[in-house]
């Protein structure tokens, strides 16, 4: 079996990465990987930590890039791919705008595609956006739906998906931080990791923030809480900022000179990894991290009205607190004053997902 698979960015990437060095073990399956670059840098460095080659490279990250602009791209850029490879199957993943142009070009030309993370859902298009309706478009076009856990499986089913077409995996996000952690125990490390040794034994609050329906005057009273959470506790912010324009000018102005809080650049990938490790409590409107905080039994404080991961609230993870200033203090204060502790395992899975979606390519192909 010819597979191919697609992603644009580092989440995806991140994602993929155990997924692919999995296909790749079994002579059955001929692998190839093309990336869109959706995002570049970022990407590079996750490729690049996870040894990743990819054999096409179609480099369509472009500054203030519209959302259409991309689609048309993609659609138009991935058509000489698949048409020169005309794979079995094409392999996207979650809910990115990669992964549904790739989806819809694979179905115009008649090409299998498997849809890792599926039947994620907040019902609601406009939160996250795009991403709700990326996910929702990909999800009627694939074969085959490789679903990180059974809500997400039961979202499928009620939209009239097959169960036959549908296995719950666990989230390869998992799979991904089970390789990073023994990389870094392994003594991997670079100048940044260094740089951020004096915080091992600190307290202090790891923070994201890039949603874009938390743009204006949200991102403000965000910034406002972080402030205040940082000087009525003299706890160290550590907060990864991500390249958005929307993003940096209100993060640089409003908190580039309290002492307290840290402003880096985006961190490469063991980086990040290392920071949930180490940190004490967590903010974030990131979907991954939603997953990644439970294997390291950390809390977040979700910065977003609704999630597409609820398993995280339900099993005490996760607190939704959107971007109203008041709660996310009051949430943050609680957590630093009272610390967080669960004999919960984490809803997102075991680190055998790759493994499960592997096999069941493999009866596929038999």
């Amino acid at each position: 079996m010819k597979i191919l698979l697609c992603f644009g960015t580092r989440p995806e990437a991140i994602k993929m990465a155990p997924l692919y060095h999995e296909l790749r073990k079994k002579t059955n399956f001929q692998v190839q990987v093309c990336v869109t670059a959706q995002h570049r840098e970022m990407l590079d460095q996750v490729l690049h930590f996870f040894e990743i080659i990819p054999e096409y490279d179609l480099d369509l990250m472009q500054t203030n890039q519209t959302l259409n602009g991309l689609s048309a791209t993609i659609l138009s850029k991935i058509d000489f791919v698949l048409n020169k490879e005309n794979p079995n199957l094409v392999l996207v993943h979650g809910d990115t705008t990669t992964s549904s142009m790739v989806a819809l070009a694979a179905f115009h030309l008649d090409i299998k595609v498997g849809h890792v993370e599926a039947g994620l859902r907040t019902y609601n298009k406009k939160s996250p956006f795009p991403e709700e309706v990326n996910r929702q478009i990909t999800g009627r076009i694939a074969d085959y739906h490789f679903s990180p856990t059974l809500l997400s499986k039961q979202n499928l089913i009620k939209e009239g998906v097959s169960e036959e077409t549908i296995l719950v995996t666990g989230n390869t996000v998992v799979d991904a931080l089970l390789w990073a952690k023994q990389k870094l125990k392994n003594g991997y490390s670079n100048k940044h990791l260094v740089d951020l040794k004096s915080f091992e034994n600190k307290n202090f609050i790891l923070v994201t923030g890039h949603r874009r329906e938390s743009f204006g005057q949200g991102y403000l009273d965000f910034c406002e809480a972080l402030l205040e959470i940082a000087n009525q506790n003299e706890v160290d912010i550590i907060f990864p900022v991500h390249l958005n324009p929307n993003v940096q000018k209100p993060v640089y102005e409003l908190l580039g000179k309290n002492k307290y809080i840290h402003l880096l650049e985006p961190v490469e990938y063991p980086i990040m990894v290392w920071l949930l490790d180490k940190c004490s409590l967590i903010i974030s409107d990131s979907g991954g991290i939603q997953e990644e905080a439970p294997t390291f039994q950390k809390h977040i404080l979700v910065t977003r009205e609704v999630s597409e991961r609820p398993e995280g609230v339900e099993s005490g993870f996760s607190t939704l607190v959107g971007t109203k200033k008041e709660l996310i203090v009051e949430k943050a204060n609680h957590f630093l004053k009272n610390g967080f502790l669960s004999t919960v395992i984490n809803p997102y899975g075991d680190g055998e997902a790759s493994k499960k979606i592997v096999e069941y390519l493999l009866k596929l192909n038999a």
